[in-house]
């Protein structure tokens, strides 16, 4: 599994300054052996998440904004199923999409271009930019605090190895009409994480936004991603413009530090 040995509880006698916050055990079936994750009773600071990632680390907790939405629909009222996540490292993440990419590639491919294109190649890390860490902390405070772009969220400690696995690590069943077991979705993370340092950023209900150390510079580089957002996502495409796999490369991944996904 994606989360670590039960380190939620100790929270009371880690010594960790936490603000007023709740402790999540529900899910789909009824009550949960072990707290899921825990969140802030009131909505994140500007700086929540990166005091959070300082705190949470040494005790193997990952931090991320939980967005409730327009029906303020907090993680206890979420349809969290983790006994039907299995493990994100068991699965090969070219493998699940070339997978997706089967069931779903865009019909206006011509038969040349149908076929799986393959994993796009990892931009390099020249070192001009911000940490991957850095860099979400920095997005993570323009979208929390009363003047940020969502003022309601919360933020939240996970038990999970790498930022990548927090979706599995709940149970968070956002891609149910589209994927039941979220960790094979994790594992494209995982692959995301090592190409181009993205971190787990916000979840809501059925949307998950990551942070994007290395985004693609070029349009070339953006393009070749673009495959892959569309087989981890079609809805991203096939519902919000542009419906174009060019122009979503354009618009959405060329030099953009952040993806936002959705599903129906």
């Amino acid at each position: 599994m994606a989360t670590l040995p039960n380190p939620l509880p100790s929270l009371a006698t880690s010594g960790l300054q936490l603000p007023p916050g709740s402790l999540v055990d529900t899910t789909i079936d009824g009550t949960w052996h072990e707290p899921l994750l825990w969140y802030t009773d009131a909505p994140a600071t500007s700086g929540a998440w990166n005091q959070l990632r300082t705190a949470g680390r040494p005790l193997g907790l990952l931090p991320v904004l939980i967005d409730g939405g327009r029906r303020d629909q907090w993680p206890d009222d979420w349809d969290l199923i983790p006994e039907d996540m299995s493990y994100p490292g068991d699965h090969d993440a070219e493998e699940i999409l070339a997978e997706y990419w089967a069931d779903c590639a865009p019909e206006e491919l011509d038969a040349a271009h149908a076929a799986w294109p393959g994993l796009a190649p990892a931009v390099a890390d020249t070192g001009s930019t911000l940490s991957p860490d850095a860099e979400a902390a920095e997005l993570a405070a323009l979208f929390t605090g009363p003047e940020g772009f969502f003022p309601t969220v919360r933020a939240a400690l996970v038990p999970a190895r790498r930022s990548a696995d927090i979706p599995a690590a709940i149970g968070w069943s956002g891609p149910l009409n589209y994927e039941n077991d979220t960790a094979k979705l994790s594992a494209v993370l995982r692959s995301w994480e090592d190409r181009y340092g993205i971190r787990v950023l916000m979840l809501g209900f059925d949307t998950l936004t990551v942070s994007v150390g290395r985004p693609p510079t070029t349009m070339d580089e953006a393009r070749a991603l673009a495959a892959e957002h569309f087989a981890f996502c079609p809805d991203n495409i096939n519902q919000s413009p542009p419906y174009d796999l060019d122009d979503y490369a354009e618009k959405s991944i060329l030099d953009q530090t952040t993806w936002s996904f959705w599903w129906d």
